[in-house]
Protein backbone atom coordinates (compact mmCIF):
# COMPACT_ATOMS: atom_id res chain seq x y z
CA UNK A 1 0.00 0.00 0.00
CA UNK A 2 2.88 2.30 0.75
CA UNK A 3 4.44 2.10 -2.76
CA UNK A 4 1.37 2.73 -4.24
CA UNK A 5 0.86 5.73 -2.75
CA UNK A 6 4.52 7.15 -3.50
CA UNK A 7 4.12 5.64 -6.67
CA UNK A 8 0.97 8.01 -7.38
CA UNK A 9 2.57 11.13 -5.60
CA UNK A 10 5.89 10.44 -7.81
CA UNK A 11 3.29 10.44 -10.94
CA UNK A 12 1.47 13.44 -10.23
CA UNK A 13 4.67 15.32 -9.46
CA UNK A 14 5.95 14.43 -13.17
CA UNK A 15 2.69 15.38 -14.32
CA UNK A 16 3.07 18.84 -12.55
CA UNK A 17 6.39 19.38 -13.63
CA UNK A 18 5.45 18.90 -17.21
CA UNK A 19 2.68 21.56 -17.21
CA UNK A 20 4.95 23.82 -16.13
CA UNK A 21 7.47 23.41 -18.18
CA UNK A 22 5.31 23.43 -21.01
CA UNK A 23 3.60 26.21 -19.71
CA UNK A 24 6.91 28.40 -19.53
CA UNK A 25 7.57 27.65 -22.86
CA UNK A 26 4.41 28.96 -24.52
CA UNK A 27 5.10 31.86 -26.35
CA UNK A 28 4.05 35.16 -25.00
CA UNK A 29 2.33 37.71 -26.88
CA UNK A 30 1.20 41.29 -25.72
CA UNK A 31 -1.59 42.03 -28.19
CA UNK A 32 -2.74 40.83 -31.65
CA UNK A 33 -2.79 42.55 -34.66
CA UNK A 34 -4.00 41.73 -38.12
CA UNK A 35 -3.47 42.71 -42.06
CA UNK A 36 -5.21 41.81 -44.69
CA UNK A 37 -8.37 40.66 -46.30
CA UNK A 38 -11.67 39.35 -45.88
CA UNK A 39 -10.26 36.14 -44.36
CA UNK A 40 -8.97 37.93 -41.49
CA UNK A 41 -11.22 41.22 -41.47
CA UNK A 42 -13.74 42.27 -38.72
CA UNK A 43 -15.39 44.82 -40.03
CA UNK A 44 -12.94 47.55 -41.31
CA UNK A 45 -15.22 47.84 -44.48
CA UNK A 46 -18.22 48.52 -42.79
CA UNK A 47 -18.12 52.65 -42.76
CA UNK A 48 -16.63 52.61 -46.12
CA UNK A 49 -19.33 54.18 -48.62
CA UNK A 50 -18.45 52.74 -52.25
CA UNK A 51 -17.32 49.46 -51.20
CA UNK A 52 -19.72 46.58 -52.36
CA UNK A 53 -17.16 44.22 -50.24
CA UNK A 54 -19.26 44.14 -46.77
CA UNK A 55 -20.38 41.73 -44.86
CA UNK A 56 -22.45 43.68 -41.46
CA UNK A 57 -25.84 42.90 -42.71
CA UNK A 58 -27.62 39.38 -42.26
CA UNK A 59 -27.27 36.39 -42.73
CA UNK A 60 -23.21 36.81 -41.76
CA UNK A 61 -22.73 36.64 -38.34
CA UNK A 62 -25.63 33.67 -37.65
CA UNK A 63 -23.58 31.90 -35.45
CA UNK A 64 -21.87 34.85 -33.48
CA UNK A 65 -22.13 35.66 -30.08
CA UNK A 66 -25.42 37.21 -29.93
CA UNK A 67 -26.11 36.48 -33.65
CA UNK A 68 -24.50 40.05 -34.57
CA UNK A 69 -23.17 40.76 -38.22
CA UNK A 70 -20.04 42.49 -37.43
CA UNK A 71 -18.80 42.59 -40.51
CA UNK A 72 -16.94 39.31 -40.39
CA UNK A 73 -17.06 37.49 -43.74
CA UNK A 74 -18.61 34.17 -42.07
CA UNK A 75 -21.45 32.89 -40.05
CA UNK A 76 -19.35 33.59 -37.14
CA UNK A 77 -15.70 33.57 -35.47
CA UNK A 78 -12.43 34.13 -37.45
CA UNK A 79 -9.06 32.64 -37.24
CA UNK A 80 -7.26 35.50 -35.38
CA UNK A 81 -10.40 35.93 -33.32
CA UNK A 82 -10.18 31.89 -31.81
CA UNK A 83 -5.97 32.68 -31.62
CA UNK A 84 -6.45 35.39 -29.55
CA UNK A 85 -8.51 33.10 -27.49
CA UNK A 86 -6.05 30.81 -26.98
CA UNK A 87 -3.35 33.00 -26.60
CA UNK A 88 -5.63 34.37 -23.73
CA UNK A 89 -5.58 37.78 -25.08
CA UNK A 90 -8.72 38.44 -26.01
CA UNK A 91 -12.01 36.50 -27.16
CA UNK A 92 -12.16 38.60 -30.19
CA UNK A 93 -10.23 40.99 -32.33
CA UNK A 94 -12.26 44.31 -32.81
CA UNK A 95 -11.61 46.00 -36.13
CA UNK A 96 -9.28 49.49 -35.83
CA UNK A 97 -12.16 51.45 -37.65
CA UNK A 98 -14.59 50.45 -34.59
CA UNK A 99 -15.47 53.99 -34.03
CA UNK A 100 -16.72 52.49 -29.87
CA UNK A 101 -13.15 51.06 -29.36
CA UNK A 102 -11.76 51.23 -25.52
CA UNK A 103 -8.16 51.66 -24.53
CA UNK A 104 -7.66 48.72 -23.60
CA UNK A 105 -8.81 47.18 -26.64
CA UNK A 106 -6.43 49.12 -28.45
CA UNK A 107 -3.52 48.18 -26.41
CA UNK A 108 -4.59 44.69 -26.74
CA UNK A 109 -4.15 44.46 -30.51
CA UNK A 110 -6.59 45.01 -33.12
CA UNK A 111 -7.58 44.21 -36.33
CA UNK A 112 -6.61 46.45 -39.72
CA UNK A 113 -7.63 44.10 -42.60
CA UNK A 114 -9.93 44.89 -45.25
CA UNK A 115 -12.56 42.82 -47.14
CA UNK A 116 -11.33 43.34 -50.80
CA UNK A 117 -7.82 44.24 -50.13
CA UNK A 118 -4.36 42.14 -51.28
CA UNK A 119 -0.65 43.21 -51.74
CA UNK A 120 -1.48 44.52 -54.59
CA UNK A 121 -3.25 48.01 -54.59
CA UNK A 122 -4.94 47.15 -57.76
CA UNK A 123 -7.35 44.60 -56.13
CA UNK A 124 -9.09 47.21 -53.97
CA UNK A 125 -9.69 49.19 -57.62
CA UNK A 126 -12.81 46.69 -57.65
CA UNK A 127 -14.04 46.28 -54.07
CA UNK A 128 -12.96 49.70 -52.89
CA UNK A 129 -11.59 48.21 -50.33
CA UNK A 130 -8.24 49.46 -48.28
CA UNK A 131 -5.11 47.89 -49.59
CA UNK A 132 -2.89 46.23 -47.24
CA UNK A 133 -0.36 49.12 -47.80
CA UNK A 134 -2.55 51.63 -46.58
CA UNK A 135 -3.43 49.51 -43.69
CA UNK A 136 0.37 49.80 -42.52
CA UNK A 137 1.00 53.26 -44.09
CA UNK A 138 -1.55 54.70 -42.65
CA UNK A 139 -3.65 53.12 -39.86
CA UNK A 140 -1.37 51.23 -38.64
CA UNK A 141 1.13 54.41 -38.24
CA UNK A 142 -1.90 56.25 -36.83
CA UNK A 143 -2.35 53.64 -34.10
CA UNK A 144 1.39 52.80 -33.30
CA UNK A 145 0.96 56.83 -32.01
CA UNK A 146 -2.15 56.33 -30.45
CA UNK A 147 -0.45 53.70 -28.40
CA UNK A 148 2.43 55.80 -27.62
CA UNK A 149 0.15 59.01 -25.98
CA UNK A 150 -1.91 56.02 -24.00
CA UNK A 151 1.00 54.07 -22.60
CA UNK A 152 4.31 55.91 -23.19
CA UNK A 153 7.14 55.36 -25.32
CA UNK A 154 8.25 52.25 -24.10
CA UNK A 155 5.28 51.14 -23.12
CA UNK A 156 4.27 51.36 -26.66
CA UNK A 157 7.55 49.23 -28.02
CA UNK A 158 7.09 46.33 -25.54
CA UNK A 159 3.51 46.11 -26.80
CA UNK A 160 4.40 46.32 -30.14
CA UNK A 161 7.63 44.23 -29.75
CA UNK A 162 5.63 41.65 -28.29
CA UNK A 163 2.63 41.48 -30.38
CA UNK A 164 1.52 38.77 -32.61
CA UNK A 165 1.55 39.77 -36.25
CA UNK A 166 -1.04 38.19 -38.47
CA UNK A 167 -0.84 38.87 -42.32
CA UNK A 168 -3.27 37.11 -44.43
CA UNK A 169 -3.82 37.95 -47.94
CA UNK A 170 -2.84 37.65 -51.74
CA UNK A 171 -5.69 35.80 -52.84
CA UNK A 172 -7.53 38.66 -54.10
CA UNK A 173 -4.79 39.11 -56.14
CA UNK A 174 -4.76 35.84 -57.59
CA UNK A 175 -8.26 34.94 -58.02
CA UNK A 176 -9.29 38.54 -59.44
CA UNK A 177 -6.18 40.29 -61.36
CA UNK A 178 -4.71 37.04 -62.56
CA UNK A 179 -7.69 34.32 -63.11
CA UNK A 180 -11.15 35.80 -63.44
CA UNK A 181 -9.72 39.27 -65.39
CA UNK A 182 -6.75 39.68 -67.34
CA UNK A 183 -5.62 42.88 -65.28
CA UNK A 184 -2.40 41.70 -64.27
CA UNK A 185 -1.90 38.75 -67.22
CA UNK A 186 -1.07 41.52 -69.60
CA UNK A 187 2.06 42.54 -67.80
CA UNK A 188 2.83 39.02 -66.02
CA UNK A 189 3.06 35.76 -66.34
CA UNK A 190 1.86 33.25 -63.11
CA UNK A 191 5.61 33.21 -61.55
CA UNK A 192 6.08 36.91 -62.26
CA UNK A 193 3.46 37.93 -60.44
CA UNK A 194 3.88 35.98 -57.36
CA UNK A 195 7.10 37.53 -57.21
CA UNK A 196 5.38 41.05 -57.92
CA UNK A 197 3.35 40.49 -54.81
CA UNK A 198 5.72 38.52 -52.56
CA UNK A 199 8.22 41.73 -53.26
CA UNK A 200 5.47 44.15 -52.41
CA UNK A 201 4.82 41.71 -48.90
CA UNK A 202 8.47 42.17 -48.09
CA UNK A 203 8.19 46.01 -48.61
CA UNK A 204 4.85 45.57 -46.02
CA UNK A 205 7.55 43.50 -43.67
CA UNK A 206 10.16 45.73 -43.31
CA UNK A 207 7.59 48.68 -42.64
CA UNK A 208 6.32 46.45 -39.54
CA UNK A 209 9.58 45.76 -38.43
CA UNK A 210 10.74 49.53 -38.44
CA UNK A 211 7.48 50.11 -36.79
CA UNK A 212 8.52 47.78 -33.98
CA UNK A 213 6.69 44.91 -34.79
CA UNK A 214 9.39 41.52 -34.20
CA UNK A 215 6.50 38.28 -34.76
CA UNK A 216 4.89 37.97 -37.76
CA UNK A 217 3.20 35.22 -39.22
CA UNK A 218 2.14 35.42 -42.33
CA UNK A 219 -0.43 32.78 -44.20
CA UNK A 220 0.21 31.61 -47.35
CA UNK A 221 -2.46 30.80 -49.80
CA UNK A 222 -5.39 28.14 -50.25
CA UNK A 223 -6.21 25.38 -52.64
CA UNK A 224 -7.64 28.52 -54.94
CA UNK A 225 -9.13 25.93 -57.58
CA UNK A 226 -11.15 24.27 -54.65
CA UNK A 227 -12.87 27.31 -53.41
CA UNK A 228 -16.81 27.54 -54.73
CA UNK A 229 -16.81 30.54 -56.45
CA UNK A 230 -13.56 28.99 -58.54
CA UNK A 231 -15.35 25.85 -58.79
CA UNK A 232 -18.15 27.75 -60.63
CA UNK A 233 -16.14 29.94 -63.43
CA UNK A 234 -12.74 27.89 -63.69
CA UNK A 235 -13.66 24.27 -62.99
CA UNK A 236 -11.70 23.12 -65.98
CA UNK A 237 -8.44 24.85 -64.50
CA UNK A 238 -9.02 23.58 -61.12
CA UNK A 239 -5.87 21.82 -60.72
CA UNK A 240 -3.72 24.45 -62.41
CA UNK A 241 -4.65 26.98 -59.43
CA UNK A 242 -3.96 24.48 -56.51
CA UNK A 243 -0.32 23.61 -58.40
CA UNK A 244 0.05 27.76 -58.43
CA UNK A 245 -0.91 28.10 -55.08
CA UNK A 246 1.71 25.61 -54.03
CA UNK A 247 4.22 26.89 -56.09
CA UNK A 248 2.98 30.68 -54.43
CA UNK A 249 3.66 29.12 -50.65
CA UNK A 250 7.13 27.21 -51.76
CA UNK A 251 8.38 30.43 -52.82
CA UNK A 252 6.47 32.23 -50.00
CA UNK A 253 8.22 30.46 -47.00
CA UNK A 254 11.53 30.67 -48.63
CA UNK A 255 10.95 34.17 -48.77
CA UNK A 256 10.20 34.67 -45.49
CA UNK A 257 13.22 32.71 -44.02
CA UNK A 258 15.01 35.09 -45.95
CA UNK A 259 13.78 37.66 -44.63
CA UNK A 260 14.09 37.08 -40.55
CA UNK A 261 17.86 36.58 -41.68
CA UNK A 262 17.84 40.07 -42.43
CA UNK A 263 15.34 41.43 -39.88
CA UNK A 264 18.09 40.90 -36.10
CA UNK A 265 15.85 40.14 -33.49
CA UNK A 266 13.13 39.72 -35.56
CA UNK A 267 10.43 35.73 -36.08
CA UNK A 268 8.87 35.68 -39.18
CA UNK A 269 7.00 32.50 -39.99
CA UNK A 270 5.18 31.00 -42.58
CA UNK A 271 1.85 29.84 -41.84
CA UNK A 272 0.49 26.99 -43.89
CA UNK A 273 -3.17 26.70 -44.73
CA UNK A 274 -2.88 25.34 -47.97
CA UNK A 275 -2.35 21.50 -46.67
CA UNK A 276 -5.03 21.74 -43.65
CA UNK A 277 -7.59 23.28 -45.72
CA UNK A 278 -7.28 20.79 -48.92
CA UNK A 279 -7.09 17.87 -46.15
CA UNK A 280 -10.86 19.26 -45.17
CA UNK A 281 -12.10 19.22 -48.43
CA UNK A 282 -10.34 15.74 -49.78
CA UNK A 283 -11.96 13.82 -46.62
CA UNK A 284 -14.67 15.81 -45.37
CA UNK A 285 -16.00 13.15 -43.60
CA UNK A 286 -13.24 12.70 -41.25
CA UNK A 287 -13.87 16.28 -39.82
CA UNK A 288 -17.76 16.03 -39.76
CA UNK A 289 -18.25 17.74 -43.51
CA UNK A 290 -20.91 16.63 -45.99
CA UNK A 291 -20.73 19.91 -48.40
CA UNK A 292 -17.16 21.04 -49.43
CA UNK A 293 -18.39 22.73 -53.46
CA UNK A 294 -21.27 24.99 -51.99
CA UNK A 295 -21.19 27.67 -49.84
CA UNK A 296 -24.22 27.35 -46.81
CA UNK A 297 -25.12 30.76 -48.46
CA UNK A 298 -26.87 30.26 -51.55
CA UNK A 299 -26.92 26.44 -50.82
CA UNK A 300 -26.20 25.46 -54.34
CA UNK A 301 -29.88 27.87 -55.40
CA UNK A 302 -27.53 30.63 -55.75
CA UNK A 303 -24.26 30.04 -57.03
CA UNK A 304 -21.87 33.03 -56.35
CA UNK A 305 -23.37 34.25 -53.55
CA UNK A 306 -20.86 36.57 -51.61
CA UNK A 307 -21.32 39.37 -49.81
CA UNK A 308 -23.87 42.12 -51.15
CA UNK A 309 -25.20 38.95 -53.16
CA UNK A 310 -25.50 36.80 -49.52
CA UNK A 311 -28.04 38.56 -47.85
CA UNK A 312 -31.56 37.67 -46.43
CA UNK A 313 -33.11 36.93 -49.33
CA UNK A 314 -30.33 34.25 -50.44
CA UNK A 315 -31.70 31.42 -49.49
CA UNK A 316 -29.43 29.64 -46.78
CA UNK A 317 -28.31 26.39 -45.13
CA UNK A 318 -29.82 24.96 -42.26
CA UNK A 319 -26.57 24.01 -40.63
CA UNK A 320 -23.23 26.02 -41.49
CA UNK A 321 -21.20 22.99 -39.73
CA UNK A 322 -21.39 20.78 -42.13
CA UNK A 323 -20.25 22.95 -44.95
CA UNK A 324 -16.52 23.87 -45.43
CA UNK A 325 -17.44 27.19 -47.13
CA UNK A 326 -20.02 29.93 -46.14
CA UNK A 327 -20.59 31.58 -49.47
CA UNK A 328 -19.21 31.06 -52.55
CA UNK A 329 -15.68 32.13 -51.22
CA UNK A 330 -15.02 32.24 -47.24
CA UNK A 331 -15.03 29.09 -45.16
CA UNK A 332 -17.60 28.78 -42.20
CA UNK A 333 -16.38 29.02 -38.19
CA UNK A 334 -16.04 25.20 -38.32
CA UNK A 335 -13.45 25.33 -40.70
CA UNK A 336 -11.92 28.51 -39.32
CA UNK A 337 -11.51 26.48 -35.88
CA UNK A 338 -10.18 24.00 -37.42
CA UNK A 339 -7.49 25.73 -39.44
CA UNK A 340 -6.89 27.87 -35.91
CA UNK A 341 -6.39 24.90 -34.03
CA UNK A 342 -3.45 23.62 -36.81
CA UNK A 343 -2.32 27.08 -36.59
CA UNK A 344 -1.99 26.93 -33.18
CA UNK A 345 0.00 23.31 -32.84
CA UNK A 346 2.10 23.81 -35.81
CA UNK A 347 2.99 27.35 -36.26
CA UNK A 348 2.69 29.33 -32.98
CA UNK A 349 5.69 26.90 -31.29
CA UNK A 350 7.53 28.60 -33.85
CA UNK A 351 7.99 31.92 -31.86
Amino acid sequence: MTYIIILTILMYSCIIVVVVVATSNAPKFSSILVFGDSTVDTGNNNDLIFSVSKANHEPYGRDFPGQVPTGRFSNGKLIPDFIASYLNIKDTVPAYKDPNLSNDELLTGVNFASGGAGFDDFSSFFSHSIPVSHQIDQYFREYVEKIKEIAGEDKAKQILGDALVIISAGSNDVIINFYNLPTRRLAFNISGYQDFLQNNLQTYIQQLYDLGCRRIAVAGLPPIGFIPLQILLKFPHMNDENSDSKDYNQKLEKRLLEMQAMLPGSKVVYAEIYDPLFDLISQPEKYGFTETKIGCCGNGIVLGAAAITCNKATPICEDASKFVFWDCVHPTETTYHYLAKYLEMEVLPKF
